[in-house]
């Protein structure tokens, strides 16, 4: 059945997103209080109208290659046809390139437009089928997952009925953790950061990292006391490192001193979950140095949705 559009314009925001925590490589994903704002209209011109403020605004493309785009098509492909035109205004706060979420947050932005710019379109995409359609843009369900509902997520892909399907379950984090984010000039690529990775690890890693794991999951929730531990990696970070230099010699530094921090993503930005005050905060910015911008985060306890008046 073809997609009646809306006529007004439509907005969403969508959160930044840490992957891994540690050592939940491509599984755990949890949602953070800094959101990127998503504006979008159809139009009756056969036109793509972009416009980007804010982080990216000088690199991002303005044409069919923009990410919120291309998932708005994907989108519009799953309700059933597109419409002649597309004018999107991106207000970006997430730094791109820095292992927060943001190509997450332009893929779920774009699909929760599709959906919200359709007419029943919450009853014909549901937020599973978005984690599907996103999953296939991302190529991993971590950060998409935690993006669509929020909080912190565990997501995983199994093959159902020959077909390759992304699931997801919601945490309820512990609402005394929060996050602090020390956010360096420089940029990781994804695909490069993962070449580093070997194919082969010791299997006395791969026991430690699954345990780590497993107790990451009852921390969130509820024991923040474990969260030092828990976040221990012995799967990624370590050989991610000379691409990350000054990072990874943050992430020994605060660990050596009891800091429940790991490597946000693929990086280079180094995340960390306490339940400290402003005091904390303070002193750990201190220890970083001015190499790092330090931001103090909330969690989002919910993930992508509209913004009305």
């Amino acid at each position: 059945m073809k997609p009646t559009f809306k006529a007004q314009s439509m907005q969403v925001q969508v959160p930044a997103t840490s992957a891994n925590l540690g050592p939940g490589f491509d599984s755990l994903g949890l949602a953070l209080g800094m959101h990127d704002r998503y504006i979008a209209q159809v139009l009756d011109e056969q036109i793509i109208d972009i416009d980007v403020t804010g982080e990216g605004a000088d690199s991002v493309p303005r044409n069919e290659k923009n990410l919120v785009i291309k998932s708005m098509h994907k989108g519009f492909e799953f309700l059933g046809g597109q419409p002649r035109g597309i004018a999107l205004r991106a207000l970006n706060v997430i730094p791109h390139g820095r292992g927060l979420g943001s190509s997450a947050s332009a893929i779920v932005g774009g699909l929760s437009l599709a959906r919200a710019l359709v007419l029943g379109g919450n009853e014909r995409m549901s937020n599973d089928d978005m984690l599907n359609l996103a999953n296939e843009l991302e190529g991993h369900p971590d950060n998409v997952a935690a993006a669509i509902y929020g909080g912190a997520t565990v997501a995983w892909q199994e093959v159902q009925h020959g077909h390759n399907v992304a699931l997801s379950v919601q945490l309820q984090v512990d609402a005394r953790i929060g996050a602090i984010a020390f956010v360096p000039a420089t940029s990781v690529a994804t695909h490069k950061a993962r070449k580093m990775l070997p194919d082969l690890v010791t299997h006395s890693d791969a026991v430690k990292n699954s345990a780590n794991t497993a107790l990451l999951v009852h921390a969130l929730q509820h024991r923040p006391d474990l969260l030092h531990t828990a976040t221990q990696d012995f799967l990624h970070q370590s050989y991610r490192a000379d691409a990350m230099p000054g990072s990874y010699v943050l992430l020994q530094k605060l660990r050596k001193a009891g800091v429940a921090a790991f490597i946000s993503g693929a990086g280079p930005t180094v995340l960390v979950l306490h339940t400290g005050g402003s005091g904390e905060v303070d002193e750990l910015a201190r220890a970083a140095g001015d190499k790092f911008l330090t931001s103090a985060l909330s969690l989002s306890r919910t993930g992508a949705s509209l913004v009305t008046g």
